[in-house]
């Protein structure tokens, strides 16, 4: 009996990744030469590039400002620098996963147009090359949390890696959606830039979620936990700065137990939703390049 017919050019969205994980390893090894192409430093801007961003914002609002706890600001933040560089690995990671993500088709016009491949290994290769620039932002993490007297315990480290999964999957969702969308409307780049120059300040990152429930209310702060970054970027201080400090620092309530959980479930819904528009989109992509 022969297979049924297939449209040309229609495969199984995210499903097809596995099958063409070797295509999605090129393609991943591919960006990484092409980023680095010509440049001196290579992937040591991995490090150069946060640090700066760190160091900036430490000076600004950590000893400017007084975020960081000191004998004259005893209400600071204790051990402020490891709390704003947990959050600037994390955020970063979400910023450079969905604006390549959301380039992605179109950056590989030239590629979609003469061959058929899953379109969706562009958005994905795109996440996990910003993962590959994750992984020495987190080794120096570590590597200072454990000069501050970092302790983690096993609920922490999971929470970690929890608050991740939830920001590589919202950069997923969000890249497929606007990666398809970029290729219609190339307002959709200017659009993700807004999205991502409002996240560093619509979570955590560089101050402490307490301001937000102090200053807006409790009503207010529920809808703050909504954005899984939020949740993300929180977990992240759970799990390296909170075994740095004395421990009697309240992280926000029902983290672990409700908004994890939540986080986790948008994030999902975005994944879904993100290649349901794709799908719908990518017919098209070789014609309106």
């Amino acid at each position: 009996m022969e297979p049924p017919l297939v449209a040309a050019g229609r495969g199984r969205g995210l499903a097809d990744l596995f099958r063409s994980r070797f295509l999605l390893k090129l393609l991943v090894q591919k960006e990484i030469k092409v980023r680095y192409r010509g440049s001196v430093l290579g992937i040591l801007w991995s490090y150069v590039k946060p640090g700066v961003q760190f160091l900036v914002f430490y000076i600004a609002l950590g000893v400017f400002l007084g975020l960081e706890q000191s004998g004259r600001n005893p209400n600071g933040l204790p051990n402020y620098a490891i709390y704003l560089f947990s959050g600037i690995v994390l955020i970063n990671f979400f910023t450079e996963a969905l604006g390549n993500a959301a380039r992605s088709i179109v950056d590989n016009a030239g590629l979609i147009k003469k061959i058929y491949l899953p379109r969706e290994l562009f958005p994905t290769a795109s996440v996990w090359v910003s993962a590959v620039h994750f992984v020495p932002q987190i080794v120096i993490l570590v590597v200072a949390c454990l000069f501050a007297g970092w302790h983690p315990s096993l609920i922490q480290s999971a929470a970690a890696l929890g608050g991740f999964v939830i920001v590589a999957l919202l950069a997923m969702g969000l890249g497929l959606l606007f990666g398809a969308v970029n290729v219609y409307f190339r307002d959709a780049e200017n659009l993700v830039d807004m999205l991502l120059m409002v996240a560093t300040w619509a979570s955590p990152v560089l101050y402490a979620w307490t301001m937000v429930r102090d200053r807006a209310g409790e009503t207010f702060f529920a809808l703050y936990q909504l954005n899984p970054i939020t949740v993300g970027v929180e977990t992240f201080h759970m799990a390296f700065w909170l075994p740095t400090t004395d421990e009697s620092t309240v992280m926000p309530p029902h983290l672990l137990s409700l908004w994890l959980p939540v986080a986790l479930g948008m994030s999902l819904t975005l994944v879904v939703v993100g290649q349901i528009v794709f799908r719908r989109l990518e017919g098209r992509f070789a014609q309106e390049l």
